[in-house]
């Protein structure tokens, strides 16, 4: 799992980290079970502070996504990968349908931006 992460972006970096691996998940590169990299390696390896990287695990947590165990680190929970397996299965569908009726990939873009706010 390659986690790329943007210091000029207004979101915060724990944001940013969650949301890589959200990615990761929904692209099947980390799988139900699968411990994430350590807290201590990964801030070492991104150049974070430890509680960035810990605050990006929190917030997967929260939503259900991770586990959090002590001495065992997070571990990716089976809702994060079926929930994600559904959401690309309805995107698939959606995009399917959008070439059906010639809508390009910018105004699918458009639209679901419209819709997600």
């Amino acid at each position: 799992m390659l986690i790329r992460l943007d210091p000029n972006s207004p979101d915060p970096l724990f944001v940013q980290l969650a949301a890589a691996v959200r990615g990761a998940v929904a692209r099947g590169e980390v799988r139900a079970g699968e411990r994430l990299p350590g807290a201590r390696d990964l801030a070492a390896s991104l150049g974070l502070n430890v509680h960035t990287v810990l605050r990006g695990y929190q917030q997967l947590r929260d939503e259900g996504l991770v586990e959090l165990r002590r001495g065992r680190g997070a571990v990716v929970t089976d809702r994060a990968e079926t929930g994600y397996a559904a959401v690309h299965s309805a995107v698939a569908e959606v995009v399917a349908h959008a070439k059906r009726v010639g809508l390009s990939a910018d105004g699918l873009v458009d639209l679901i931006r419209a819709e997600y706010r």
